[in-house]
């Protein structure tokens, strides 16, 4: 919900209203309904609504107490507002509106930076605190919702988007170049603070920050994974049950319609058949939202659910020329590439629920990095038994999954026993040099990419994933789940709607990270306790699926026919040819072979398309610094 842009000036700087409001207009697509400016001095927040709660005037942004002395601009939605308002009421606190906005600045003016913990919800927010001169912001645990920071001199500047700091005319556009070549070369994307904005980062996810205006700044993380306490639920079934349905029903709390993005896997199953027990407060049917590509049939286990909850289906009906003739509008507001062409799938599937009247959509996101939703945590699942010496116990596992998937039991034992051998290697600097240097011999070779740019690659940082527990905390932080909130966030916002996802309150995430990981994984089943918890309560085609798919779509195939003409466009720009990064030929040649199928690279191709579609847009003529 709503966008937000602020400018802090320090040590006696004040603010540039004008930039201020070009800032805040940038984001108008995140909120089309109102807009507002606050403006004392040194501090200015600008704000664009989107009207979820409180449709009334009573919701406005940015919000100042009736006696002046706390402002605030928010973007998301607080959860549990109605059970802090009953408290803070009962603490003497009275209320104008019936949103969750006024709820938020109660809660920080009666308990402080102490607030966040009792917070259900994601967020993004910056409160000025006129008797402190300082700022105090935060966002959400996971990260939800966005917030990025630049400084420049006596200036900070915050924006839900990075466009909005790009607007403010304090920033001079400049690539980062390490971010970059971590994408082209190793398709990494969101795996950190920084982004493809050489001095504009992501304030973290789960972190607070007061900013005085003398210029005294401090951080630090209000929640942590690594913090959670072991689960001691006699049902953990049930228990979880009850947590997961018990976050759909807060994450329905909406004066809007409510939809759902259907994929026709366990996570939206769940998630659509949990809606469906509960009326919404809209009193609209409920709508799902699918995409279905021929090449990978979902059609069945889709048309299951939607009999056993009665939803409204509405398909997506698109090709990939559209999907291509969108893609700088999408980049345009991602402020960067995305990871794959799914991400233009979401794109549209997000329009399509605003043009059904749809403002608020629930999906699963966070579900496969809590429950271990890929198939590859598997082997860190059985690795993790190994070095705890439960060989008898990891075997079982091994082969009850073979069984079921049609594997090589012994082959995949000795592939999980390998990690105990090479456990802790990537922490020795010296070994990353070596695989680095490894890395930039095997790209020289490919051949797409000049040796001068393969030169900026940097070596990865340590990694030490012993257990599956290891795992699952990485994807959460680092790979692959920012990544995907911050596509889902984008699509979303794009079409001024709001997505919600019920897999990562924190009180489930909670519970999941307390269990063991015999929960998650299970024999040949993954999100295991996803699975018992569900019986009954989703088709049983859609529980006991062994396969995993999402809104895949068939690249390889596309660019072979549809996308061919297109990419050959591209790779004939002088632009391409002229920024010392590409051995355009090479690509070409490669390109000839995807298209006759011989290979397969589809990813690699299109990642260079939407970089320089984007860098050619966004940074005039990229063109290679020297090292």
């Amino acid at each position: 919900m709503c966008g937000l842009a602020g400018m802090i000036g320090l040590n006696g700087r004040t603010v540039d209203a004008t930039a201020l409001e070009r800032m805040a207009f940038s984001l108008q697509h995140r909120g089309p309904d109102d807009k507002g400016m606050y403006v004392n001095g040194a501090v200015g927040f600008g704000f664009r609504r989107l009207s979820i709660l409180d449709l009334s005037p009573g919701g406005h942004q940015p919000k100042v107490s009736r006696d002046g002395k706390v402002a605030i601009v928010f973007n998301g939605e607080i959860y549990n507002y109605i059970e802090l308002r009953a408290e803070l009421q009962t603490l003497g606190h009275t209320f104008e509106s019936s949103g969750d906005t006024e709820v938020l600045l109660a809660a920080y003016r009666e308990w402080g930076t102490d607030c966040l913990p009792r917070l259900n919800g994601m967020w993004a927010f910056l409160i000025y605190d006129v008797a402190e001169r300082k700022v105090f912001g935060s966002r959400d645990r996971f990260g939800v919702k966005p917030l990025y920071r630049h400084t420049t001199g006596d200036m900070v500047l915050f924006g839900s988007e990075i466009k909005a700091i790009l607007e403010s005319g304090y920033y001079q556009t400049r690539l980062n170049w390490s971010v970059a070549t971590a994408f082209l070369l190793r398709n990494q994307l969101d795996v950190d603070s920084q982004t493809f904005y050489e001095g504009i980062e992501q304030v973290p996810a789960g972190s607070a920050f007061e900013l005085h205006l003398d210029g005294r700044y401090r951080s630090w993380s209000f929640w942590s994974l690594d913090e959670i306490e072991p689960t001691h639920a006699q049902e953990p079934i049930e228990a979880f049950k009850h947590l997961f349905d018990d976050a759909v029903r807060l994450r329905m709390r909406s004066d809007v319609p409510v939809g759902v993005c259907l994929s026709g896997g366990l996570d939206s199953t769940s998630i659509l058949c949990s809606m469906a027990k509960r009326k919404t407060a809209s009193g609209h049917q409920l709508q799902a939202f699918s995409y279905m590509s021929k090449a990978y049939d979902e059609s069945r286990y889709i048309a299951d659910t939607i009999q056993w909850t009665g939803a409204q289906l509405n398909r997506l009906e698109v090709d990939p020329a559209q999907l291509i003739g969108n893609l700088e509008k999408v980049l345009w507001y991602h402020d960067g590439p995305v990871h794959s062409m799914t991400a233009l799938v979401g794109f549209e599937l997000m329009g399509l629920a605003a043009r059904t009247g749809i403002k608020v959509i629930l999906n699963g996101q966070g579900a496969d990095e809590t429950i271990a939703g890929y198939h590859s945590y598997f082997w860190s699942h059985w690795a993790g038994m190994i070095r705890k010496g439960q060989w008898c116990k990891a075997w079982k596992e091994i082969k009850d999954h073979s069984a079921v998937l049609g594997s090589d039991a012994y082959r995949t034992l000795l592939r999980a026993t390998l990690p105990m051998f090479t456990d802790g290697i990537s922490e020795f600097s010296a070994y990353r040099r070596l695989a680095l240097r490894k890395q930039q011999r095997n790209l020289n070779q490919n051949g797409w990419f000049t040796p001068e740019f393969v030169e900026h690659l940097q070596p990865e940082k340590a990694v030490r994933n012993r257990f599956l527990e290891d795992e699952l905390k990485a994807s959460v932080r680092r790979d692959p789940l920012p990544l995907f909130l911050r596509i889902e966030d984008r699509n979303s916002m794009a079409h001024s709607v709001e997505a919600r996802v019920p897999f990562l309150d924190y009180r489930l995430v909670t519970f999941l990270f307390g269990l063991t990981s015999d929960w998650k994984m299970h024999g040949p089943w993954n999100k295991y306790i996803l699975r018992q918890a569900m019986a009954g309560s989703i088709p049983e085609s859609v529980r006991m699926r062994a396969d995993k798919m999402g809104f895949p779509v068939p690249g390889k195939q596309w660019l072979a026919a549809a996308l061919y003409e297109p990419f050959q466009d591209l790779l004939a720009g002088r632009e391409m040819r002229e920024s010392g990064i590409y051995n355009v030929s090479k690509i070409s040649k490669d390109l000839k072979s995807n298209q006759s199928g011989t290979k397969d690279e589809s990813v690699a191709l299109f990642n260079i398309a939407q970089f320089q579609m984007w860098s050619s847009r966004t940074h005039s003529a990229v063109t290679l610094p020297a090292r």
